[in-house]
């Protein structure tokens, strides 16, 4: 008896330092729920690996899509970070619960307006605004103007002619929704919003797809984030990008740290990693031309320069509350989405 105690007690520290190797080989990885585009997304894990020695692991899912996810998996988390995507669900992912605020080593780098704007909810990752994208040689066929404003795109000449991202699936279409709101009123936003619907060719899953539509010549308008149409114009499509002269909203993409990671010391080394100057420089190679957080990042030269748009006084704290944006949503699924076009 005294023996097989004895082996038993020697066994304790073998086990122990196997455990010890489990976790830490754990570590070894950080997996992403990632939301801009996918060729950013896929830009990240080799040199994150290359940086830090540790492997990346992501899925791609859009903003309102990533929300959902989370909001599936709260009990069990899959994610460590969520990369990317509109502020907006970010916000609701801190208010529920499903994400915590780190304060990372960079975050007095980090611009000024943007901290200042979330606070201490989600890091600032990005910030670009929306616009309209624009095929010239679409409208010019049916010798149609090209529209200067919002009300414009209400015009029966454009019926057929417009795509715009779903806000159920697509922060850059919920980001849509709240700027006409904040803009006109949520009555008046969403009169608008029912006579631009009988303008709309196809409502998209992902907020940069109605532009790849524009260029192809299937659209002549998209509405989306106009870095994304700077994107596809460089790419060779005939597109012009512009903002309509009552003003637009803008994001504030986010960087999260998920509540509960199951490699949280991971998720704090990308953190820490995704907002120095070089790999936010990653962005611009991979055709993403928003204007990065840090400071120290260079601003792609293509990138739409915000000075020069009419920005909206956004109001993030209360368009990234889970209640108005269900309200949001809510109300144009059941009072725009079913009507006929």
């Amino acid at each position: 008896m005294a023996n097989r105690i004895a082996r038993a007690l020697r066994l304790i520290p073998v086990a122990a330092l196997g455990l010890v190797g489990f976790a830490s080989a754990q570590q070894r990885v950080v997996n992403v729920l990632c939301s801009p585009d996918l060729a950013w997304c896929e830009a990240l894990g080799p040199a994150f690996k290359q940086a830090t020695g540790i492997d990346l692991r992501f899925v791609r899912l859009s903003s309102g899509e990533g929300l959902a996810r989370l909001r599936a998996e709260a009990s069990r988390p899959q994610f460590d970070v969520w990369f990317g995507g509109t502020g907006d669900p970010h916000l609701i992912a801190f208010n529920e619960g499903l994400t915590e605020f780190y304060k990372p080593k960079a975050w007095n780098d980090i611009r000024e307006d943007l901290r200042k704007a979330v606070g201490e909810t989600y890091i600032p990752l990005y910030t670009g605004a929306i616009g309209f994208v624009v095929n010239p040689q679409v409208l010019q066929r049916r010798n149609l103007p090209e529209p200067k404003r919002w009300t414009d795109l209400a015009d029966p000449r454009y019926k057929g002619l417009i795509a715009m991202p779903d806000p159920n699936t697509s922060g850059t279409g919920y980001t849509i929704l709240a700027t006409l709101v904040q803009i006109y009123g949520e009555d008046q936003a969403f009169s608008l919003l029912a006579k631009i619907h009988r303008n709309i060719a196809q409502y998209t899953r992902s907020g940069s797809a109605p532009g790849q539509l524009a260029g192809r010549g299937d659209v002549a308008i998209a509405i989306q984030f106009a870095h994304d149409g700077v994107k596809f114009a460089m790419e060779g499509f005939p597109l012009k990008i512009y903002f309509p002269l009552e003003g637009v909203g803008y994001e504030i993409g986010g960087l999260s740290l998920i509540k509960g990671a199951p490699n949280r010391e991971a998720a704090i080394r990308f953190i820490e990693w995704a907002l120095t100057p070089e790999a936010q420089a990653i962005a611009a190679k991979a055709g993403s031309l928003q204007i990065q957080s840090n400071k120290k990042t260079p601003v792609p030269p293509n990138s739409p320069k915000l000075a020069s748009i009419t920005l909206i006084k956004y109001d993030f704290a209360k368009y990234g509350s889970t209640d108005v944006r269900n309200r949001i949503v809510g109300r144009w699924t059941k009072d725009i989405f079913p009507q006929p076009r």
